[in-house]
C-alpha cells in the first residue's frame, strides 16, 4: 500500500507520518518511510539524532544510478539519459518489491530500528535553494517518483511518503501514485486552504483522500472541522505528551502513546487497508503515461533530446503479480 502524508507547513505532517510509521512498525507490518518533504525532519521524528539524518544517502544524489538499475533491459528506453521522472515501466523494465534485497535499497535505504520492529528509510535528501521549483522535482522528488512507478506492492506491504507542504505536490503527478491520502489539517482557515486545493485537483484522478485533523482541543475544533470538510474527516488527534517527549529526544516506548492517538492510527490504518480493495492497475498505469506524457511535451523532450512517448509500452500494465527484473548492481 503507498500511503502519503500532505498539509500545510506546520501542520504536524511529519509527525503524524512518523506515528503511522511506528504503529506498522509495532504491527510488524513491512514498511519503507520515504522523506520526500524540503524540511527533511522524518529521520529526527523516527528516532534518529541530528548526526544520524544527516549521514543518511541522498536518493537524489543517486538519481542516474536508479535510472539505470529500473531501465533494466526495456529495449524502448535507450540510455538512463533520456529517463525523467515520469518514465513508466514497460517489459524489460526492473520493478521494485517492499519486502526483497534490492540495489537501489542497498544504495540509498538504511534500516531504523523502533521500539519494536523496524522501518527501512529513504530520504530524498536536503534541497538548496537551486533545487526550488522544477528542478527540486526533477533531481530530488523525482527520484522517488521514478521508485514508485516501478514498484509493485501487495495487501499488508507499505510505502509512507511524507511529502513536501502545501499544494507543492502537484508540480508531477505523483500525487496520484497513492493508494490513500491523509491530509493532515489543524481547525484552521489555512489548514482547511490546503485541504480544498488538494481535494480540486485529487477528484479528476480518483485520489482516495482522508483528512486527519491535528491539534484539535476541542469540541469548537472538532465541529469546525467537520462542517469545512464533511463526511473526508476519518480521525483527529489531539494534545500529546508523548510527542512533546519525542520532539525533545526523549521519547517514552511508542506502546505509551496515548490510547486516543493509538485508537486515531489504529483507525488510519484500517482505512489504508480497505483501500487496497479500490486498487485498478490499469488506472494506475494509464494515469502514469498521461503525465508522461504530459511532462515529455513540455520539457522532457527538449531536455533530453529524444521523443519520450516512444517510451511508452502499449502492452504493459503495471500489476502485483509482475517480476520483470534481472540481478544487477547499481554502480557506487
Amino acid at each position: 500500500m503507498k500511503i502519503a502524508f500532505v498539509g500545510k507547513g506546520g501542520s504536524g505532517k511529519t509527525t503524524l507520518s512518523s506515528l503511522f510509521i511506528r504503529h506498522l512498525a509495532a504491527a510488524r507490518v513491512p514498511v519503507v518511510a520515504v522523506d520526500a518533504d524540503i524540511n527533511q525532519h522524518l529521520g529526527p521524528a523516527l528516532g534518529l539524532d541530528e548526526e544520524e539524518a544527516a549521514t543518511l544517502p541522498a536518493m537524489g544524489a543517486h538519481l542516474p544510478e536508479i535510472k539505470e538499475y529500473l531501465r533494466g533491459a526495456n529495449p524502448r528506453i535507450s540510455s538512463a539519459e533520456t529517463m525523467i521522472k515520469t518514465t513508466p515501466p514497460g517489459h524489460g523494465s526492473r520493478l521494485l518489491r517492499v519486502v526483497e534485497e534490492n540495489p537501489v535499497y542497498t544504495v540509498c535505504a538504511r534500516a531504523v530500528p523502533l521500539d519494536e520492529g523496524t522501518a527501512r528509510l529513504m530520504v530524498t535528501g536536503p534541497f538548496s535553494e537551486t533545487d526550488l521549483g522544477v528542478a527540486c522535482y526533477h533531481s530530488k522528488v523525482g527520484a522517488v517518483e521514478l521508485c514508485l512507478n516501478h514498484l509493485v506492492d501487495g495487501r499488508g506491504e507499505y510505502v509512507v511518503v511524507d511529502m513536501t507542504a502545501g499544494s507543492d505536490s502537484f508540480a508531477s503527478g505523483m500525487f496520484t501514485r497513492f493508494d490513500m491520502t491523509f491530509l493532515v489539517a489543524e481547525p484552521t482557515r489555512k489548514g482547511i486552504a490546503v485541504y480544498r486545493q488538494y481535494k480540486e485537483y485529487a477528484r479528476d484522478f480518483g485520489v482516495a483522500l482522508k483528512v486527519v485533523g491535528n491539534k484539535v482541543q476541542g469540541p469548537d475544533d472538532l465541529d469546525f472541522l467537520r462542517a469545512e470538510v464533511g463526511d473526508d474527516l476519518l480521525v483527529t488527534v489531539g494534545h500529546s505528551d508523548w510527542v512533546r517527549a519525542m520532539e525533545k529526544g526523549r521519547p517514552p516506548r511508542f506502546e505509551r502513546l496515548e490510547e486516543s492517538n493509538l485508537r486515531a492510527l489504529r483507525t488510519m490504518h484500517v482505512a489504508a487497508d480497505a483501500s487496497y480493495e479500490r486498487r485498478d492497475w490499469e488506472r494506475y498505469t494509464r494515469q502514469m503515461v498521461h503525465f508522461h506524457l504530459k511532462n515529455a511535451e513540455s520539457w522532457g523532450n527538449e531536455r533530453t533530446g529524444a521523443d519520450l512517448a516512444s517510451q511508452v509500452d502499449p502492452s504493459f500494465t503495471l500489476a502485483e503479480d509482475r517480476e520483470e527484473r534481472t540481478v544487477e548492481t547499481l554502480t557506487r
